[in-house]
């Protein structure tokens, strides 16, 4: 563990989670370039006019962001309910992220409440959560807000919302996230930030978005709440 990470540990009184990346990859066995694919098709059903670069989005949340931008409620609705049972869908096959669950259970052991904040819908996470027996661990969860896509991350109000619901201060929080949107996020909610980078390239970039420490593997993290719940 390193000095970095082992400061902002010691600083923090509870664990917020993203939950695509440090929990688990959610679009494993449905891939999110088809959901996005789909989410386009239901745009079109609504009778939207899709311009070439939408068309080809490989990311559904973007779809969902760009749809909310565009002023339509009734095509954002249509789009957030297609995309909620999507993602309920795409969790039955979703892999777990190794170290994940042991850095929730540890976490818990040392004390600390854990919540997840997430770009993707409340429903999903929670499925996941009692799926993977770790429901029991987590509360609150916070989901994306229903067809207000201008409200994800990294608008820290998700956030701010998990932290009011633990009953701390934000800068006693540490955030987990796997994105800049999260690192973002959570700089501007005043949280302590740890970037996670499955893929070593993305180190540098979470770094210069500001993370105070980044990971390549949950086994850093859950070592280090392993540590402090038996110090």
């Amino acid at each position: 563990m390193t000095a970095d990470l082992a400061r902002l540990l010691a600083g923090a009184a509870a664990v917020l989670l993203d939950f695509d990346g440090p929990v688990c990859s959610i679009f494993a066995g449905y891939p999110a370039p088809q959901i996005a694919a789909e989410l386009v098709e239901v745009l079109r059903r609504h009778g939207a006019d899709v311009p070439p670069d939408l068309a080809s989005e490989p990311d559904p949340l973007e779809v969902l962001r760009r749809t909310g931008a565009a002023g339509d409620q009734r095509r954002t609705r249509a789009v957030e309910d297609a995309l909620c049972a999507a993602e309920v869908r795409a969790v039955e096959t979703a892999e777990p992220t190794p170290y994940g669950r042991e850095v929730i259970v540890a976490a818990r052991q040392a004390g600390m409440p854990v919540a997840v904040v997430s770009n993707n819908s409340a429903g999903a996470v929670t499925a996941y959560l009692t799926a993977h027996r770790l429901a029991g661990y987590v509360s609150p969860v916070v989901g994306r807000a229903y067809a207000d896509p201008e409200r994800m991350k990294p608008n820290p109000e998700p956030i701010l919302q998990a932290v009011r619901s633990l009953g701390e201060l934000p800068a006693r929080c540490v955030l987990v996230g796997d994105s800049i949107s999260d690192i973002e996020g959570a700089r501007a909610a005043g949280v302590i930030v740890i970037g996670y980078a499955k893929q070593p390239a993305k180190v540098e970039a979470l770094r210069l978005a500001g993370a105070g420490a980044v990971v390549t593997s949950m086994s850093a993290i859950a070592d280090g709440l392993i540590e402090r719940g038996s110090g």
